[in-house]
């Protein structure tokens, strides 16, 4: 016999609640599970589970110096991974989430190096991608690293994280194709305020946002 794949749950409005309460259970127990985002199938662990984090950067084959994204449902949950909140960080928070953008704050002393990839920061992104919302209302933030092994693309269906990393994690919440595209705009708030990955909202609305608020996008910003 082969290694035992991946439970596979459908996540509909009927059974959302149930598929909830097996995610936080697999989580609890140091579990990775799949879960769709706006543009993405991610992976998603419990942010400070040592055992889990291990797991996801033994799958990933990460690198070095790459920290691992924070998933949240509700902008109260922000305290728990930050030091602070820098005004750039609010007027964006205010402008874009939830939505397809990922901030990069000053990372909370608690959190541990295994998110943070011993930079001291970490993205953070409210989505607003229906499914993934809800979920992380109910079972609260995750990790969000893409469902791929570093170098290979990543999946928009549940089936392509099952034929790819089904012998790997334990739990993959199918909510249907995602969107795919682009991924989140991926901006640094911790000293001059820098666009690090271009994506789904674009330069020139977050730069009117700053501007609108005597705020401004570093020159050497992408």
């Amino acid at each position: 016999m082969g290694p035992a794949m991946a439970t596979v749950e459908r996540y509909m409005a009927s059974t959302a609640s149930v598929v909830a309460d097996l995610a936080r259970r697999v989580l609890g127990e140091s579990g990775l599970i799949a879960l769709p985002t706006e543009s993405f199938y991610g992976l998603g662990v419990a942010p400070f589970d040592e055992q889990a984090l291990a797991r996801v950067w033994q799958l990933k084959g990460r690198s070095e110096g790459k920290p691992i994204l924070i998933l949240i449902g509700d902008a109260s949950q922000l305290g728990l991974f930050v030091q602070c909140i820098p005004p750039a960080a609010t007027v964006l928070m205010n402008a874009f989430w939830p939505g397809p953008l990922t901030i990069v704050f000053p990372a909370a002393a608690r959190l541990s190096d295994a998110v943070t990839a011993g930079t001291r920061s970490v993205g953070i992104r409210l989505s607003a991608w229906p499914p993934l919302h809800d979920l992380l209302l109910r079972v609260g933030p995750v990790t969000g690293t893409s469902a791929n092994r570093e170098g290979m693309p990543p999946p928009t269906t549940a089936e392509e994280v099952q034929h790819s990393l089904g012998d790997a994690i334990d739990l993959i919440v199918d909510a249907g194709p995602t969107p795919g595209g682009r991924p989140s705009t991926v901006i640094d708030v911790r000293g001059p305020i820098r666009i690090i990955r271009t994506g789904s909202i674009e330069r020139g609305a977050i730069a009117a946002e700053l501007a609108a608020h005597s705020l401004y996008l570093d020159a050497d910003s992408r």
